[in-house]
Order: structure tokens, then C-alpha cells, then sequence
């Protein structure tokens, strides 16, 4: 976080002058069409700002729309369909809607949802009056932007009153590593792959490693998890995690936690090309590696140092609690300032900080506070608020609550057998303090659990309410019930 005296930067040219807003090319300027740049830049034009977004070329949507986030979950949603996932529950392990998937087909259905959510951003910045600039953006000042035309020979300056910094992140690429975008690829690389592995070894089991490890066992890819922590997802409710970890290891995946790499080397003339060397001294083969080691923010072609931005060492952009940076008319916001790098809270970001760009109110930050994770492994994980282990070391009395699908006629009826849902309360005011779902719906099912824990509600409405029937959602009542009976003893 920046301090708010860093903050404070009035407008000023160059030369130190100071500089009337009209004299500015736009009142806002936003370097990023993703989720937070599109939310910053129609905010500010909804108020009258003229305002425009800078993108590069065929990236109109950011990396959520072209890499991140909407490739993979479509991706995943081709991998349930055709895989039969879904249904092995009810019809057995081997059933399959296609028996020979392809990268093509998996694809297929991505290119068109991409195409539709880019179609949809072009028209909501045309329906409100944002400039949609096609460009690669480097500062000159703290005021002005260069912009390159994707022919790499047009150049011009445009200045703005306000500028906001929503370019997101990149893959973590070591420069040891033998990438090819085909064999040794990250997950930027996923929709250009060419083949669909037989074999692949995951290297860093964070949340985009182990959803795409999940994915691709789903697939029937052989699959190697590698990561130097001991646990899958140790921020996870622990219950959860170990739920994961059992799903995961009965989908045939092997997972070498605890162990570090410590070469890739790319072989000739073999089936398994791509040989992993783990410090351990252990060695393993497979068609292809992903490698999965976080990711850092897109900011090295910006020149940040002549708008006199500061940076950390992963090239992310430290803010104030207004989304400020060090230099108090430059906002940045999403994935590229860090935690937590969700596109639903990338959203609130853009508006909170347009809004306060202009000297607007701001409720609550936009509901930032309290806020559910989806993870898109398979099964499907949501969380929100505390968990055991956060309790415990908080010194903090909880009670747990819990159901499993397969004891809910929906979860039955759906095949969902491993399935489960967890409610964590105080024992004393029956308030919820944290719920943890795995399993189908679960990204749906978690926003009921926020709903209550935004109204600091007790566990005593889930235990009384009438769920449609039969429904997922009733896996709160029977979590509301357990609960109560575990404080009656």
C-alpha cells in the first residue's frame, strides 16, 4: 500500500506548471480493457468524463477475455460436456459423450465465446461513449501516453487529467525454461495448443495449475501435479483441501508435493519428450509440461519510471485504499496491484477508483469487503469468509455445520457423490462466519451463504427457510441442522 501523503499529486505538466483539466485531451484514460478498465471508463462517462480505453490490438476484453478468464472456464465447460464428467456418477466411469476429444473440439467452443464477449465490450463502450483506442500505450510523463499502432509505425501522444493502470498480469516465465507454446507452455499458451497431450506434467499447483491439471485428467490425460508445498491449496478450509486432494488422486492423477524442479529439458526421437528433473533427484517423462508458477504484472512496456510509478519486484503496482498509486492522479486497479485478482472484484475496483477520481462517493468500495473465490478445478470449489484454521489461530470460538451431496436428493439425482458443503459459526450468537462448498454449483450456491453473512445473519434462518425441493440449496438447511445439533450435545 502507498501512504496517502504520497498520494497527493495535483495535476501538473512536465514543466511543474500546473494544468487546467481542459486542457487535456481526455479526462480519463484507462491502459487495459479487462473487467476493471472497462468498469473504470464507462463509470466515468456515465458522469459526463470524456473517456477513453487503450488496448492492443485483437486483445479488446484484456486477459480475461483472451487468456484468462473466460477461455478457461469455457474450456472447462467443453471438457464436462464432452467428457461425460458429469454423468459418470449415474452412468459409470468410462462414459463418455465423445470418444475421441480433440484439442479442436475443445476449442471450438471457446473461439465462439470469446468472439461474443469481445462484440459485447466493443458495444457496451460505443453505447457509452468511450473511445475504444487499438494501440500499445508507453508514458512519456506522468500526464501523457504514447500510443503505437499494432503496424508498429504510426506513433502519437495523447494527455489525459486522470489515468488508470488496469493492464493486468502475464504469465511468470524462468528464463532457463525451454518454452515452445506446444510442449513447455503456460496457461496464456492453452489456446494455441495444437495437440491434446496423452501425458502432462503440472509444475506449480496453485489455483490455475491445479485447475487445469483437473481439467486434463477429466480428459483422460495422464497428469503429474509438481509443487514444492505439501498440501493442494493450503489456504483452503482444510476439510476441503483433503476432499480435493481424494477426488484429484481418484482421477488417476499423481501429485509430487513437497518437491521442487530443477530442470526441463526438451529430448529428441522419444514419446515423451519433455523430462522433468526434480531436486529430489527423481525424473519424469510426459507428451508435455505446463508450467504454472504465478504470474506478474504486464507493466514492463509502460515506462511506469517516467510517470515516476513505483513497482515491486513481481512488476505489480502498490495502491492506496482508493486504488491510488504513489502518484495520486494514476489509479490502478485489477489483477495488476495483486490480491485478490478476481475478475469479480476487478469490476468494483475500476468503479471505486473512477469514482473517486472525480470526487464521487463511494458505498463500502463497492461491496469489495466481503467477497467469495470460485475455483474453477474439477469438482468446482467456492469459499467465503474464515476458515477452521483462520479461527483457531484468531483464537475465536466456531461450530461447523455440514451436508454432503450425496445425502441431498438433488446430489443424487446429478450423480454428485463427493460433493459437500460446510458452514462455519459462532456457537454463541449463531452468526456465519465463513461457508466452503466443493462440488456442482458450487460458484452459484456460495453467493447464498454471502447473502446472510452480508446482513450478519444466523445460522437459525437457514434451519427455518424453505428450499425448493429438490435442490443443491438444501444443503444449507441440512448443514443449519447438523450445526444446531452439534451445540444441543
Amino acid at each position: 500500500m502507498v501512504s496517502k501523503a504520497e498520494s497527493a499529486n495535483p495535476a501538473s505538466s512536465a514543466s511543474g506548471k500546473a494544468v487546467k483539466p481542459s486542457d487535456f485531451d481526455y479526462d480519463l484514460v484507462v491502459i487495459g480493457s479487462g473487467p476493471s478498465g472497462q468498469r473504470a471508463a464507462i463509470q466515468a462517462a456515465k458522469i459526463g468524463k470524456r473517456a477513453a480505453v487503450i488496448e492492443r490490438a485483437r486483445a479488446v476484453g484484456g486477459v480475461c477475455v483472451n487468456t484468462g478468464t473466460i477461455p478457461s472456464k469455457t474450456f472447462r465447460e467443453a471438457v464436462m460436456h464432452l467428457s461425460g464428467f458429469r454423468e459418470r456418477g449415474i452412468y459409470g466411469s468410462s462414459y463418455r459423450v465423445k470418444q475421441d476429444i480433440s484439442i479442436d473440439d475443445l476449442l471450438y467452443r471457446v473461439q465462439q465465446v470469446v468472439r461474443s464477449e469481445i462484440d459485447v465490450i466493443r458495444n457496451q463502450m460505443t453505447r457509452n461513449r468511450v473511445e475504444l483506442i487499438e494501440s500499445t500505450a508507453r508514458f512519456v510523463d506522468p500526464h501523457t501516453i504514447e500510443l503505437q499502432s499494432a503496424s508498429g509505425h504510426g506513433r502519437r501522444q495523447i494527455t489525459a487529467e486522470k489515468i488508470v493502470i488496469a493492464c493486468g498480469t502475464e504469465a511468470a516465465r524462468d528464463h532457463h525454461i525451454p518454452f515452445d507454446g506446444q510442449r513447455v507452455f503456460t496457461s496464456d499458451d492453452v489456446l494455441g495448443l495444437e495437440f491434446l497431450p496423452r501425458s502432462l506434467i503440472v509444475v506449480g499447483a496453485g489455483v490455475i495449475g491445479v485447475e487445469y491439471a483437473t481439467m486434463f485428467a477429466a480428459l483422460g490425460v495422464r497428469v503429474t501435479i509438481v509443487d514444492k508445498r505439501p498440501v493442494l491449496l493450503p489456504f483452503l478450509d482444510h476439510e476441503i483441501s483433503a476432499a480435493l486432494t481424494y477426488v484429484v488422486q481418484q482421477s488417476n492423477v499423481t501429485m509430487r508435493l513437497g518437491e521442487e524442479v530443477a530442470e526441463i529439458h526438451m529430448l529428441q526421437g522419444v514419446s515423451k519428450p519433455v523430462e522433468v528433473r526434480l531436486k529430489s533427484g527423481k525424473v519424469l517423462h510426459a507428451e508435455a509440461a505446463l508450467y504454472s508458477i504465478g504470474r506478474v504484472g504486464a507493466t514492463s512496456r509502460l515506462d511506469l519510471d517516467k510517470a515516476g510509478v513505483k513497482k515491486d519486484d513481481r512488476e505489480r503496482i502498490p495502491v492506496n485504499e482508493h486504488y491510488q498509486s504513489n502518484v495520486g492522479h494514476i489509479y490502478a486497479v485489477g489483477d495488476v496491484i495483486g490480491f485478490p485478482s478476481l475478475a469479480s472484484t476487478s469490476y468494483e475496483q475500476g468503479r471505486a477508483a473512477s469514482r473517486h477520481a472525480f470526487g464521487l462517493r463511494i458505498d463500502h468500495e463497492g461491496g469489495i469487503g466481503l467477497f467469495p473465490y470460485g475455483i474453477y478445478t474439477v469438482p468446482e470449489i467456492s469459499t467465503i469468509g474464515k476458515n477452521e484454521d483462520e479461527l483457531t489461530a484468531a483464537g475465536v470460538p466456531y461450530e461447523i455445520g455440514k451436508a454432503n451431496y450425496r445425502e441431498i436428493s438433488r446430489g443424487q439425482i446429478i450423480g454428485d457423490r463427493t460433493g459437500m458443503l460446510k458452514i462455519i459459526f459462532s456457537p454463541e450468537t449463531k452468526e456465519l462466519l465463513g461457508v466452503h462448498i466443493m462440488g456442482e454449483g458450487a460458484s452459484e450456491l456460495i453467493h447464498i451463504g454471502q447473502t446472510l453473512m452480508a446482513h450478519k445473519g444466523t445460522i437459525d434462518y437457514f434451519a427455518d427457510a424453505v428450499f425448493n425441493f429438490p435442490t443443491l440449496a438444501e444443503c444449507y438447511k441440512t448443514a443449519a441442522l447438523d450445526g444446531l445439533n452439534r451445540l444441543s450435545v
